[in-house]
């Protein structure tokens, strides 16, 4: 009797895997009372009334005067995104209901960081699927243009001269050297390129700032998106950027408020928060994150949850980085000295990520939560 059903509907088990491999494809508003954003899995689902892959209810409903009304989900623009739904309140579907919040307490996400397990991946991958399309994933390049030779402690760098590492200071990378590595990556499928310069800060580097506006530009024209990492950076220099076309700033918090100056001593946590600030006030996006696996504990990690998902806009990106140990830094020597309790340093595994993602993306529904430093590292199942 199934297999008749299934004969008399058309519907294969090769059509419905390749239906939702290009999983919500279409959505379509309800006109009728409550307003209901019907997700389905493809143009195929969405057409046939008895399949409903994924259905939420936005509160309140969206007019039909919002921007891009029948956009299929938030587009990956954050600006366009937020935009769509700047009068949304929430978002509900299966039980779950999230909403952008910047009142978090720490007790509150502690709670959710503690969750068993299945029940946290349960509510993460809802609130997920209720904002982003649950097919897709952003692949991201990034280029050290300029390596080794910060004046930084950070005690995790293998840049740092303080720390006698295998890396060796260059100078900064050609704008066309540059160009051409992100013409590369484009072809690779990467949408998005970031440049990275190990230094302090950009301060009075004014020609290798020109060749940094140039890289910028030059990228932006490409049509990828265009991401820079150069250390602390004035209100000037974020305003010269974004004129040049740079789409996000990253600069990570690393950990909590409370364990930082355990990792960090050279620059401060307010020094962070300023340049964070600087980037958002030139309409920049905001890439900010941390790493996991400097010693830390538990109430540390709920910390910068706490800190990211309290700022007065969350960040638009949030990288979630595992150390990866070098020799050479005072974190991957007790990392790798037998005789020395390590206490946490480099010790992450799949739970610990999973965790600390699905956290966030609960948090901060509209942020892209990124898996970054520390893949090569990690088996595929951890992936």
């Amino acid at each position: 009797a199934r297999l008749d059903h299934y004969a008399k509907t058309n519907i294969t088990m090769a059509t419905i895997g390749n239906a939702l491999r290009g999983a919500t494809l279409a959505i379509t508003r309800s006109r009728t009372a409550p307003r209901v954003v019907t997700s389905s899995a493809t143009r195929y689902f969405s057409a046939n009334p008895h399949v409903v892959v994924d259905k939420f209810v936005s509160s309140p409903p969206p007019t039909p005067s919002s921007a891009n009304a029948e956009a299929l989900r938030h587009p990956n623009d954050v600006h366009d995104r937020n935009a769509n739904y700047s009068d949304e309140d929430s978002r509900s579907m299966a039980g779950v209901t999230a909403s952008v919040r910047h009142n978090w307490t720490k007790e509150e996400i502690a709670e959710l960081y503690s969750l068993p397990f299945h029940e946290l991946m349960y509510r993460a991958s809802t609130v997920h699927r209720m904002y982003w399309d649950p097919a897709e994933v952003q692949q991201c390049t990034l280029l050290s243009i300029k390596t080794g030779g910060c004046t930084e402690d950070c005690s995790y760098c293998s840049q740092s001269t303080r720390h006698k590492t295998f890396v060796k200071p260059t100078p900064t990378m050609k704008v066309q050297e540059v160009l051409e590595a992100a013409k590369r990556a484009k072809d690779a499928g990467s949408t998005r390129f970031c440049m990275g310069a190990a230094w302090r800060e950009l301060g009075n580097k004014k020609n290798a700032f020109n060749h940094i506006l140039d890289m910028v530009k030059g990228v932006n024209g490409m049509g990828m998106e265009v991401c820079c990492t150069l250390g602390m950076l004035n209100a000037e220099q974020a305003r010269q950027l974004k004129e040049a076309g740079l789409t996000a700033y990253n600069h990570n918090l690393d950990t909590s408020p409370e364990h930082y100056p355990k990792v960090i001593t050279t620059r401060t946590y307010e020094d962070r928060l300023d340049t964070i600030a600087n980037v958002r006030d030139a309409g920049i996006s905001v890439c900010c994150g941390g790493i996991l696996g400097l010693g830390e504990k538990d109430t540390d990690r709920v910390g910068l949850l706490h800190v990211l998902a309290t700022l007065p806009e969350h960040p638009e990106s949030v990288p979630i980085n595992a150390l990866v140990a070098v020799e050479g830094t005072p974190l991957g020597d007790a990392d790798a000295d037998d005789e020395t309790e390590s206490d946490g340093i480099a010790d992450v595994d799949s739970f610990d990520m999973a965790r600390m993602i699905a956290t966030a993306r609960i948090v901060m529904p509209r942020t892209m939560v990124r898996l970054s430093a520390g893949r090569e590292e990690m088996p595929m199942q951890m992936m």
